[in-house]
């Protein structure tokens, strides 16, 4: 009798211990599918959290490069077409970029239409362009990638001095025609 409670005793140890294995084991597994909150190295800051990049086409050689540009996105909230066109009107920070709008130039009025852009330049953009049909070309292009970086925008339309119909001095590109992205 008394090897029979040895027995039961030593089945019961065998099946606690058992029972014990098997939940450490469970516990282990179920730690290692637990996802690890993440914790950033740097802290963003509160002006990194209000820029957004956009992209300016700017001339190098005979081709147009973009330059990404980080924007306050509240300088785009109110009208993100005459921020974007000032930033290009302004040049490249690269020095290896050239501007592609005349100096002197500045916006008279821009308005959405549909998908385009219509844009009144001052008269200085035409009277201070280098003329030649392919640096005009550059510069129409530049504001066409330019703008329609924008997903609204598929194309614009060039005013002068409110004036439609206008064309570059040597009279080669002429704005009677809305401009598309080539």
């Amino acid at each position: 009798m008394e090897i029979k409670r040895i027995i039961i005793c030593i089945g019961i140890i065998l099946i606690v211990a058992i029972i014990i294995g098997i939940s450490i084991y469970i516990n282990n597994e179920k730690q290692k599918n637990v996802i690890e909150e993440y914790i950033p190295q740097e802290e963003i800051s509160e002006e990194q959290l209000r820029q957004t990049i956009v992209s300016l086409y700017f001339k190098n050689e005979n081709e147009l490069i973009p330059e990404a540009r980080l924007v306050d996105v509240k300088e785009l909230i109110n009208n993100p077409y005459e921020k974007i066109i000032n930033l290009l009107i302004e040049g490249p920070k690269s020095e290896k970029l050239q501007k592609t709008i005349p100096e002197g130039t500045k916006i008279n009025k821009i308005e959405k239409q549909g998908e385009n852009l219509i844009i009144d330049f001052s008269k200085e953009f035409i009277e201070n362009h280098q003329g030649g049909e392919i640096e005009e070309k550059i510069t129409i292009q530049s504001l066409v990638k330019t703008v329609t970086e924008l997903t609204e925008i598929n194309g614009i339309k060039i005013k002068i001095d409110s004036e439609e119909n206008k064309e570059f001095k040597d009279g080669i590109i002429k704005f009677d025609k809305e401009f598309n992205r080539e």
